[in-house]
């Protein structure tokens, strides 16, 4: 604790200025004192005041709307659209973490992704294409509802393909090639080899709300630290619960738009929540999840905070934030024999441990440390009930000889297309 409560004291120096202490100082000429006030604040810049910080309980401030939400939805949301429809493309843009949108009008409402236009847009300013050749395209693959238009309107899941060019011997047209980013076109394929034995998938999504302007956990005191853990998760009651109304708000539009979300809870950290997206087959639990963030980050710009997925977002003593995966394959599933199915999966895991390390997710070393409910990254490890572990297994599994098991160690900003696709072929095609 005295290590934590020092890296606290240095991330987040004293609130007090260096130029309350001058000016308590005996009174000097005039000039002396402007001066000295000058010279204090210069310095309460680059040297912060290091003393103890104070623990403060519960929260304060509250977070401003930066325009009138009131006026939107009073004059326009409800307008006739004129048999139009409105569709939001969505897709991942260049640091595999940020994702992207462009709105285009339709003439009617398509039956399906193949019904919906191939589009573009410069891949330039997305770090997915230089400046000289900068048109990406977009293919669409998943329709769902869109719960911020509401009606016929629709958001669109894509990815992203260079352009077909004219060949060398001007025969014709390449075919489109998936960009070094697009992860959904090598999961799909290996979803494909691995669809008789139905691999299902239920990712916790954890994430942590912050100040959109102090970048700070939100609801966090300006000057110190929320009391230790322990009263915030599954937590209720102001200054435990922060921010519920986005929590509720985030599982309603994935409600709505078709997300099959099935539950949300305050996490060990405080302004730190979690969902649970699944079980899904196959390929649909990633796009799942990745539509469930683009529905989080569009709650959260209406209500001006900002969700993060850092995997430590607050060194010291503090929970990390982690992005679960609970799988069973037909195999794990059967009665009676999926017991030992589901130890001959983690063996398979056990042996490519560093390199789905190396896959779990940027920063997770900061998390994975041993502490805080997590396993060590340097190190494998399974058990029946075991939070600390590698791989934990439910209780009631070696009972029922069948079920399911959850990986631990992805880190709450995984890639589930690179996740979702190492797990197949680990357990199932290698």
């Amino acid at each position: 604790m005295q290590s934590a409560l020092h890296t606290q004291q240095l991330l987040l120096p004293n609130c007090k200025l260096a130029l309350g202490r001058h000016l308590r100082r005996p009174a000097a000429p005039l000039r002396a004192r402007k001066a000295a006030t000058r010279r204090a604040v210069t310095a309460s810049a680059f040297e912060p005041d290091m003393s103890p910080l104070p623990v403060v309980y519960g929260t304060k401030g509250k977070v401003d709307i930066l325009i009138d939400p009131t006026i939107y939805p009073a004059r326009f949301a409800d307008l006739d659209q004129g048999g139009k429809i409105v569709a939001e493309y969505i897709w991942i843009g260049g640091t595999e973490q940020d994702l992207r949108c462009k709105t285009r009008v339709l003439n009617k409402v398509p039956k399906g992704p193949e019904d919906l236009p191939t589009w573009n847009y410069d891949g330039s300013s997305t770090n997915q294409a230089p400046g000289h050749d900068s048109e990406v395209f977009l293919k669409p693959r998943v329709i769902y509802k869109d719960p911020f238009r509401g009606g016929d309107n629709i958001l669109v899941l894509c990815d992203t393909f260079e352009p077909p060019r004219i060949k060398e011997d001007g025969s014709g047209m390449t075919d489109i090639v998936p960009l070094p980013t697009n992860h959904r076109y090598h999961c799909n394929i290996a979803m494909e080899k691995a669809a008789a034995e139905e691999p299902w998938f239920g990712i916790e999504q954890e994430y942590t709300l912050l100040n959109s302007l102090t970048k700070r956990p939100l609801g966090w005191p300006e000057c110190g630290f929320p009391g230790p853990q322990g009263p915030y998760y599954c937590s209720i009651g102001a200054g435990s619960a922060i921010a519920r109304d986005v929590v509720e708000a985030h599982m309603k539009a994935c409600m709505y738009a078709g997300i099959n979300i099935s539950g949300t809870n305050a996490e060990v950290m405080p302004a730190q929540w979690e969902y649970q997206v699944g079980p899904c087959t196959g390929i649909d639990g990633a796009d799942q999840l990745w539509m469930s963030r683009f529905l989080l980050y569009r709650v959260c710009e209406l209500y001006n905070v900002e969700a993060t997925f850092d995997p430590k977002p607050v060194p010291g003593d503090w929970n990390g934030a982690g992005g679960h995966v609970n799988y069973s394959t037909n195999s794990t599933r059967a009665a009676e024999t999926g017991w030992d199915a589901i130890q001959e999966q983690i063996g398979k895991l056990e042996k490519r441990h560093a390199a789905h390390i190396a896959a779990y997710g940027e920063g997770n070393e900061r998390r994975l440390t041993g502490k805080h409910e997590t396993s060590s990254m340097e190190d494998f490890s399974w058990g029946v009930a075991n939070r600390g572990a590698s791989i934990r297994v439910g209780r009631s599994v070696p009972v029922d000889k069948c079920g399911y098991y959850e990986d631990r160690r992805p880190a709450s900003n995984l890639d589930p297309y690179v996740v979702c696709r190492m797990f197949v072929e680990t357990t199932l095609l290698q």
